[in-house]
């Protein structure tokens, strides 16, 4: 909703450029749509690879707790 705000006050000050942005807006998320999933793959291999560091120090730590 802010950004919908946002753009309607860039179209009553400038249109030109509020229009443009309308326009290549979809374009931008298509390119950028690769990076997001790279960066979603990227954090599950991190969170897996933390996990698998950590899990020994877990057992450890608390004998006979189930977590």
């Amino acid at each position: 909703m802010n950004a919908f705000f946002l753009w309607c006050i860039l179209f009553v000050l400038c249109w030109p450029v509020a229009l443009l942005a309308l326009l290549l807006y979809p374009a931008l998320w298509l390119l950028l749509l690769p990076f997001r999933i790279l960066g979603f793959a990227v954090h599950g291999v991190l969170a897996m690879v933390w996990a698998v560091i950590v899990l020994p120090f877990r057992l450890l730590g608390r004998p006979f707790r189930l977590v």
